[in-house]
């Protein structure tokens, strides 16, 4: 018997500021849905956010942030875990599902500066910190002039290091800010077209066993079909482009009536040389969507600069 069915529900999720939001916030979710369930939360820190002086790519990718959270549920620690649904591999680890993705916030990358309007505005030679890949070929690809420097640590700290003067300017998920109450921080949205977020960036979703399903029906009344969808479709294309944080992969799908729309691109975050491509299809086949833009990537010359991301990175990221 787990503990959702005795009616306590144990959430395991990171200890950083915007974490434990999340969770807060699909635990208020949960108790409105279902009265009389106790929800309780169960903090964990994860290799991801303990090691900080080396990138993503070079300790094991974004997976980190959930392992030690899977872990505390096969030892039945925890029945679930929040997560951002951009961190969350393309592949669970066998025995695990996602049962619940919620409304999707705002999808967009934000500019901040405590000096500069926009990314237009930077002075030739300016300092932008970011740890994304992705963002450091769309940055090379709108401005090569620029000095890329890494920038890891939850966004508190990020935000820390932007004041201390270490940078003129940081990029961030304009939703984790908007979550900590940072909007005033925002100078200017990095948005589609011109500029495409992570696959499934502005999305929560929820892990857990696949088989306590228990848990997973307290769920239902969570799960939101049309952002799921649209996410489904960004993570199905870099699923078959066999995507990671070792590559900078970028995707965006909107919706008009029944039709979606995917927008995709593969670059490289040393040079800003990138593809794009893009196409139409049903909001019942997501996946089939996602695989058609991946194959028109990759007709587009995709496979070279994957191919060249998917080198081992050995140590911190300066340009």
């Amino acid at each position: 018997m787990t503990s959702s069915t005795t009616g306590v529900l144990r959430i395991a999720t990171r200890k950083s500021p915007l974490a434990l939001w999340q969770t807060e916030h699909v635990a208020d979710r949960l108790r409105a849905a279902h009265p009389g369930l106790t929800v309780e939360l169960v903090p964990m820190s994860t290799r991801g956010d303990e090691v900080l002086d080396r990138s993503l790519a070079a300790i094991g990718g974004k997976g980190l942030f959930l392992k030690e959270l899977e872990l505390a549920m096969l030892r039945g620690e925890a029945d679930c875990a929040v997560h951002s649904l951009k961190d969350v591999p393309m592949e669970l680890e066998p025995g695990f599902t996602l049962p619940a993705i919620l409304e999707r916030a705002d999808y967009a990358d934000a500019f901040v500066s405590n000096r500069y309007a926009n990314l237009d505005e930077l002075p030739e030679r300016g300092v932008v910190g970011t740890s994304s890949l992705r963002r450091q070929a769309q940055l090379r690809a709108r401005r090569p002039d620029l000095v890329l420097r890494d920038l890891r640590g939850n966004v508190n700290t990020r935000l820390a290091k932007l004041d201390a003067g270490d940078y003129d300017a940081i990029v961030l998920a304009c939703a984790g800010l908007q979550r900590l109450g940072f909007d005033d921080r925002i100078r200017a949205r990095l948005a589609a077209p011109e500029w495409l977020p992570a696959p499934a960036q502005g999305a929560i979703a929820i892990e857990c066993r696949r088989k306590d399903v228990a848990t997973i029906a307290l769920f239902d009344a969570l799960n939101c079909a049309t952002p799921r969808a649209c996410v489904e479709a960004e993570r199905a294309m870099n699923r078959a482009l066999h995507g990671s944080c070792h590559v900078p992969v970028a995707a965006f799908a909107t919706l008009d009536g029944t039709r979606m729309h995917l927008e995709g691109l593969v670059g490289s975050a040393v040079d800003g040389r990138h593809v794009r491509a893009s196409a139409d299809g049903g909001i019942d086949t997501p996946d089939a969507l996602g695989e058609l833009v991946a194959r028109e990537l990759l007709a587009h010359g995709a496979s070279e600069l994957i191919a060249a991301s998917s080198e081992p990175d050995t140590g911190p990221f300066v340009s």
